[in-house]
């Protein structure tokens, strides 16, 4: 049995992380963490958790304690940089689901996120989390990946494996709800503001296609990737249409021998027949998606919840991999959509 540290509980991703928590079989205790919901119980934070889960005190981060055996982060960028290095010092296991360790080079993280890196050396000693991908826990620190590369990761990846030679051009035209830009206070983020409406961002700018883009070129060939961010007027969610253009033509029967070889094994990907809704991933860790072929084109449209797979859920799996575990502990699979987060 171990005991869990929560720094950011009280947001919309550390919320799952609670619930998560709270009903896993291996954990013990946890201990909530936050800054201006410090002094605060969880139920009033959440209080729809009432009866549902244990009520705790949330403590401030400055009362951070090291005997915790492993540390979930969901901080704002650059927050994780202030606990993590001497968290890791202490001997214990961290996974971070901000962005401050996802990328491998410090020149490019200083560029893309114009923020100096203190743990330059991390950068490279760490496991960069994408689950269904990643076999390596060999270090203490994982670094979980953001949802919109979650989504267009698991779509791209199994191509990238088998025609990374081939590949001409990689984009990604993606949807994401609100809660993706968490909690914070903002005009353009009000739902009001967003309802009958969809609008694109960060067009060619945005940093998780800097992330996309390392993940991808670790297969070979340098490939050329660009993505697209739209805002969707609902609260959870991501949607993506990847098209990944080739050299030559392949088939149908092709494509999905290799992507069911990938994925046929897998207890929270589901290969669908047709493109999947988002209806049917949210409030749950699945990641849906429908492979199809075009002559020289494969199109992968996916479908995930932001705050589980993108985030808490796929940091759950992180973690059961870390120790060994069986990948579903404490990850309710079935839907339970949560009204009130």
């Amino acid at each position: 049995m171990i005991s869990v540290a929560i720094l950011g509980g009280s947001g919309y991703t550390g919320k799952y992380l609670v619930k998560f928590c709270n009903q896993h079989p291996q954990i013990d205790e946890y201990t909530i963490y936050a800054n201006s919901s410090s002094g605060k119980s969880i139920f009033d934070v959440f209080p729809d958790l009432v009866n549902d889960i244990e009520n705790k005190f949330i403590k401030n981060v400055s009362e951070l304690d090291l005997f915790h055996d492993v540390y979930f982060l969901a901080l704002p960028h650059g927050e994780s940089l202030k606990y993590v290095p001497k968290i890791i010092a202490a001997g214990k296991k961290v996974i971070d689901l901000g962005a401050d360790f996802r990328l491998d080079d410090y020149d490019v993280f200083l560029k893309t996120y114009e923020l100096d890196h203190p743990a330059e050396e991390l950068l490279k000693n760490k496991n960069y989390g994408l689950a269904e991908q990643n076999n390596n826990y060999d270090f203490n620190l994982i670094a979980n990946p953001g949802c919109y590369p979650t989504a267009a990761l698991l779509s791209s990846i199994p191509a990238a494996k088998k025609y990374s030679e081939n590949i001409q051009s990689i984009t990604t035209v993606a949807y994401s709800g609100i809660s993706g830009a968490g909690k914070k206070l903002d005009k353009s983020l009000l739902f009001s503001e967003n309802y009958n409406s969809v609008k694109a961002y960060s067009v060619g700018t945005h940093r998780h296609e800097i992330e996309i883009e390392q993940e991808l070129n670790k297969f070979g060939n340098k490939i050329n990737y660009s993505l697209t961010t739209h805002l969707l007027p609902v609260f959870s969610g991501i949607y993506s249409t990847t098209i990944i253009h080739l050299d030559k033509n392949i088939s149908q029967e092709e494509i999905d021998d290799e992507y069911n070889a990938e994925y046929g094994s897998s207890q929270f990907i589901r290969i669908r027949e047709t493109p999947p809704e988002l209806k049917w991933v949210i409030g749950t860790n699945f990641c849906d998606m429908n492979v199809k072929t075009l002559g020289n084109k494969i199109i992968i449209t996916a479908a995930i919840d932001n705050l589980i797979k993108g985030a808490s859920g796929q940091a759950m799996q992180n973690m059961n991999k870390l120790f060994g575990w069986e990948e579903s502990l404490g990850i309710k699979s079935n839907k339970e959509v949560f009204q009130n987060v």
